[in-house]
């Protein structure tokens, strides 16, 4: 992807502890994802108005039911990556 400089003012305290907690060179990545992260989060908002004015307000159960959702899929990934590192880590794994 193409990129262009461009310059922009941010609270001096947050730059510096953006800067060293990235470190030299991670700067405009940081500032990149953290726009990035922002749009996801306005195109989703878009996304759920849609909906809404579509078909109603999300219902407290239908905000439940998703989060349970979530949570299962968290789960079984964490119980899949689990697996394989147990299975990088035993005797005869390929190396």
């Amino acid at each position: 992807m193409a990129t262009k400089k461009y310059t922009v003012t941010l609270p001096e305290e947050l730059a510096e502890e953006i800067r060293s907690e990235v470190g030299p060179g991670g700067f405009s990545r940081y500032v990149t994802q953290a726009v990035e992260r922002q749009r996801e989060r306005e195109r989703l908002h878009e996304a759920v108005g849609w909906w809404e004015g579509e078909y109603g307000d999300i219902s407290a159960e239908e905000l439940a039911e998703a989060e349970a959702e979530r949570r299962e899929i968290e789960r079984a990934h964490a119980e899949r990556g689990a697996r394989a590192r147990q299975a990088a880590d035993s005797p005869g794994a390929a190396a």
